[in-house]
């Protein structure tokens, strides 16, 4: 069997010189070398990459005097659970926690419905204009949303939706389908055309199939889609602030960090608290979806 030139190098990699003695066992020094000096400057940096949200979760337990005494320090010498309490009252986040939670699901599921139906039209229809259709969402992928902000709220407002949840998840959810299009569309094209096939020759409608047989197996694109809405809607700034101006109760936690920027000074400890409360939930959502999610990646990819 001839071998390519690809495999013969792999081939050679891994068995190392032919010659025995000295020269093997300074071959196996070389890899060993090797694989350290790669593991030590990964490791530095990991560690450069988490040492950021390791200090927040530290200083969240810290007193004030020890934020100033100890501030590069990750070990909280008198752990204290006052900044949590001071975050989740004093600074309202009780609710704005509670309003994340609602602006962020509706936002992830109103984006999982439009996306799914669009990307199952787009993947498996040959529709006039389909190259332009998605030539045009990928464009407005690069509009930033300062300037598309200005419409938005004359039709939010125009429509009565002006300082309510709903309308923060209208305006939040309104350009953040593309991504779940193109997703959707990607996984829906590789579906074989004979399981559809055979779904409309025992009568059922596309709407059937949409619901009935495209939906469920493209959990993992779902998923997927969803983690991302969730995390995009969870961290957004700009239309919770603009669309909550004349209700403050309303605010999501990523405007509410700003409760802890007085006009003499910056609770350090209650802000690095805030924002381990309001990371967490991310968090907890990443791990429960964590496998459908890599699975929704690879398939859209693969698509």
């Amino acid at each position: 069997m001839t071998l390519t030139y690809a495999e013969k190098t792999e081939r050679s990699e891994q068995s190392g010189p032919r010659n025995d003695g000295g020269n093997s066992v300074a071959w196996r020094r070389l890899r060993i070398i090797r694989q350290v000096r790669t593991h030590v400057i990964l490791i530095v940096i990991c560690l450069a990459w988490i040492y950021p949200f390791i200090w927040m979760v530290s200083t969240a337990f810290k007193g004030t005097g020890e934020l100033f005494t100890n501030s590069l320090g990750l070990l909280p010498s008198e752990p204290t659970f006052d900044n949590f309490a001071r975050a989740w009252t004093s600074a309202s986040f009780g609710r704005y926690t509670i309003n994340s939670v609602v602006v962020s699901i509706g936002v992830a599921l109103l984006i999982l419905g439009v996306s799914s139906l669009a990307g199952y039209a787009l993947g498996r229809g040959n529709m006039p204009g389909k190259k332009l259709i998605v030539g045009v969402l990928v464009v407005t992928m690069f509009l930033p949303k300062g300037y598309t902000i200005l419409p938005i709220f004359v039709l939010i407002n125009a429509i009565g939706l002006n300082n309510t949840l709903f309308g923060v998840i209208l305006a939040e959810a309104g350009p953040s389908h593309v991504v779940g299009i193109l997703l959707f569309m990607g996984y829906f094209a590789k579906v074989p055309n004979e399981l559809e096939e055979a779904a409309l020759v025992d009568g059922a409608g596309y709407w059937r199939v949409y619901l009935r047989i495209m939906l469920p197996i493209a959990k993992p694109v779902s998923a997927t889609v969803f983690v991302f809405s969730f995390i995009q809607a969870w961290q957004a700034f700009l239309i919770p602030l603009v669309f909550t101006l004349g209700a403050p109760d309303l605010r999501t936690t990523g405007v509410g960090m700003y409760s802890f920027f007085g006009e003499y000074g910056i609770d350090w400890t209650g802000l690095a608290a805030g924002a381990v409360i309001s990371v967490l939930p991310i968090i907890v959502v990443f791990l429960f979806l964590q496998r459908y999610f890599i699975e929704g990646i690879a398939g859209a990819v693969k698509g």
